[in-house]
């Protein structure tokens, strides 16, 4: 069983996608995949959901992962044993490195109003970028998360934010992952011990209640 229900008035929001660039969501140059369908059905449902907050002024933060170069993943011990195999994460080596088109947030999904942080390195978010920065800026107390990897990216960030105690939602229909397996096992990680997980319909609902009320 999760938290219950959380209440959204008088809370302080933002919208944080994690990774949801071309390397994970374009079939065209991805060197990291979602499967074709579930990266277009993603895209589809951030897009629709960054429309609806960005029309309540809500802000969205876009962390993107980048490198200079193999050696910056490399150093990672697990992704260097892991590159070359026939794991989801075979290609990590060349993933997200400068000069490869992976390196740009899905064009349906990104506004000029819209904040970037273009720093990430390891699964946590909050680990060698500035977004926790950029949400004190902003006066922020509750994040909302979407992307890729549910069981990766997503829990690490939610799992790394509620240790700096910051509100946690993840929105269920805006994330999804290359490990399908593990996907509703990772919500539920995030639902029962970290933060609280909801559709974006929910999510929306929530939001004009608490601001109409």
């Amino acid at each position: 069983m999760g938290a219950p229900n959380f209440k959204l008035s008088s809370r302080r929001i933002a919208v944080v996608t994690i990774d949801c660039h071309r390397g994970h969501l374009d079939p065209a140059v991805a060197t990291m995949p979602l499967a074709a369908a579930k990266a277009a059905q993603v895209v589809a449902a951030n897009a629709s959901l960054l429309t609806g907050v960005r029309a309540l002024g809500i802000p969205v933060i876009h962390v993107m992962t980048s490198y200079r170069n193999s050696a910056e993943i490399a150093g990672n011990p697990w992704w260097a044993s892991v590159a070359g195999t026939t794991a989801t994460r075979k290609n990590v080596l060349i993933h997200q490195v400068a000069g490869s088109p992976g390196l740009e947030i899905m064009p349906e999904l990104l506004e000029p109003s819209d904040l970037l942080v273009a720093t990430k390195k390891r699964y946590d978010c909050f680990i060698a970028t500035d977004l926790d920065h950029v949400l004190h800026a902003l006066d922020i107390d509750t994040i909302v998360l979407t992307g890729i990897n549910t069981n990766s990216c997503v829990l690490a960030t939610a799992i790394s934010a509620n240790t700096r105690d910051y509100a946690v939602i993840v929105v269920r229909d805006c994330v999804d992952t290359m490990d399908e397996d593990l996907h509703f096992a990772a919500l539920d990680i995030i639902d029962r011990a970290f933060g609280w997980t909801m559709t974006s319909k929910e999510l929306l609902d929530s939001l004009g209640d608490a601001i109409s009320s």
